[in-house]
């Protein structure tokens, strides 16, 4: 399965960082979502709630 994993890491920073005060941003945080394999950041991002099909690159 392709995925965009540049959107969803972009999705899931930007659901993290909505979550929390913004003025209390976790960089460390953001910066291991950037660091994480593609199966953990999509088991990261199911586990959030994010719809993966959403994320289908079509070839």
């Amino acid at each position: 399965m392709n995925i965009d994993i540049t959107k969803l890491q972009q999705d899931l920073i930007d659901y993290f960082t909505t979550a929390i005060n913004p003025f209390d941003v976790d960089l460390k945080g953001i910066e291991e979502i950037y660091n994480l394999s593609e199966d953990k950041l999509i088991s990261l991002a199911t586990s959030n709630g994010f719809n993966i099909e959403l994320y289908k690159i079509e070839e």
